[in-house]
């Protein structure tokens, strides 16, 4: 991930590392500050129906979403990492440097105008970002999963915009506030939302954890 950023003209200030354990002691060791978590996770039908039930809450109880939140629907198939890190880096873009040329910049420049819709229809003609996301996911896929098991894994990005912790996923119809958050609380925050994506599925064992953190 940290080689994709640099494809995409992005200065190494910040860097993504692992997440290896949700306790404390494990905790301590992520660089400080953390600015996005992205989370990796199985899409199974407890999570499905909790997505629907989570939809009609929303809906009907409404919420606060801050205009400057940057969202984008997910159109392309298997884009969801390169989605999920552009929610990391468009909702960060104050903290983070670009290069003059970077073509992350140059999108970012172009859709914040747009709608989320607009962005994901952005996205497919836009050929720099998109064919770096797929040679870089050719890259990671040397053990690749054999063809009977049906992997259906989906990322999602966690951000803190405004005091808010926004989870940012393509297949919702919008962000989801899940409440407060500060810089100095919000990886802690953002692994609160994590364990509670665990406990709706404990029997699964695919989830993982990716800080994007100050190098």
């Amino acid at each position: 991930l940290s080689q994709f950023l640099k494809q995409l003209g992005i200065h190494p200030d910040w860097q993504f590392v692992d997440v290896y354990g949700m306790e404390p002691e494990l905790l301590s060791m992520v660089p400080r500050p953390v600015c996005a978590l992205l989370l990796l996770f199985p899409v199974t039908e407890k999570y499905e129906s909790f997505k629907t039930e989570e939809e009609e809450r929303i809906k009907a109880m409404g919420q606060d979403v801050k205009p400057s939140v940057y969202f984008m629907k997910q159109t392309i198939n298997n884009a969801c990492g390169t989605i999920g890190l552009i929610h990391a880096i468009a909702n960060n873009r104050e903290k983070i440097n670009f290069e003059t040329n970077s073509s992350m910049k140059k999108f970012l420049e172009d859709s914040l105008s747009m709608t989320p819709e607009e962005r994901a229809k952005y996205l497919e003609t836009y050929e720099a970002i998109r064919v770096t996301h797929e040679s870089s996911a050719h890259e990671g896929q040397t053990e690749a999963p054999s063809i009977d098991e049906k992997v259906d894994l989906h990322f999602i990005a966690l951000v803190n915009v405004g005091g808010h912790l926004y989870e940012l996923d393509g297949r919702k119809p919008f962000p989801v506030n899940h409440g407060e958050t500060t810089d100095d609380s919000f990886l802690e925050d953002a692994i609160g939302v994590c364990k509670k994506f665990m406990e709706r599925d404990p029997e699964e064992l695919r989830f993982n954890a990716i800080a994007l953190s100050a190098a």
